[in-house]
């Protein structure tokens, strides 16, 4: 049976990538391979290979574990869901730096949940609601609230529409913002990535104006 450090070796993927994918289907982490290089695979090695010819086809590497990390949690992640972005966090940081302590939070279009999850973690003392027009990306979160024990109310609902007459103190929101004839839609992981996350519209801002147009309506008066 070939060892992790002559998989690494023969996957035909950067290292770093190798190694997640060998921990995950060896279900150890990436410490004990770097410890021991010499560790044969054993039966995982049907699946080893799997994950590497599947990689190398362009699946994301999250997709295949069915996991990223975000803000220094690890979030369930599927095919369902926009895979979260360490860009993302800028969102976050920007979401901490005015929630106030019994305010009402908004996440729209919230995926797998890990900009609200992680704002409800560290304000305890707000009130996070996230929504979703997917049902599917709605189970993904409500998964990933449950796993970090997050109180976040989830919606479906396309954008504010199946919010009528509620009021925020902070709306956050990651709209789709690519034109529908870019061709990055056609490359890289992007191709595997929920699509209606992604592209807004022939200009790329056709969801940011209406989120912009309707969030007055919702956004508390001072």
């Amino acid at each position: 049976m070939p060892s992790v450090e002559q998989l690494l070796k023969g996957s035909g993927l950067p290292p770093s990538e190798s190694r997640i994918l060998i921990a995950h289907a060896l279900g150890v982490g990436r410490a004990a391979l770097a410890a021991h290089p010499e560790r044969e695979v054993g039966q995982a090695r049907g699946a080893i290979e799997s994950l590497f010819a599947r990689r190398r086809a362009g699946e994301p590497v999250a997709y295949l574990t069915g996991e990223r990390e975000f803000y220094g949690l690890a979030f369930k992640v599927s095919p369902a869901v926009l895979i979260p972005r360490p860009e993302t966090e800028l969102l976050l940081e920007f979401a901490l730096s005015h929630a106030r302590d019994g305010g009402r939070a908004l996440e729209l279009g919230t995926g797998s949940g890990a900009v609200a999850i992680a704002l409800a973690l560290q304000r305890p003392g707000v009130s996070v609601t996230a929504c979703d027009v997917s049902g599917a990306a709605l189970e993904v979160a409500r998964t990933n609230a449950a796993r970090h024990r997050a109180p976040v109310r989830f919606v479906k609902s396309d954008w504010f529409s199946g919010l009528a007459g509620e009021r925020f103190d902070l709306i956050l929101a990651n709209p789709p913002y690519v034109a529908s004839g870019d061709p990055h839609l056609d490359q890289g992981d992007l191709r595997f990535e929920p699509r209606s996350a992604l592209d807004a519209g022939p200009s790329g801002l056709e969801q940011i104006g209406r989120i912009a147009r309707e969030a007055r309506h919702h956004l508390q008066r001072r």
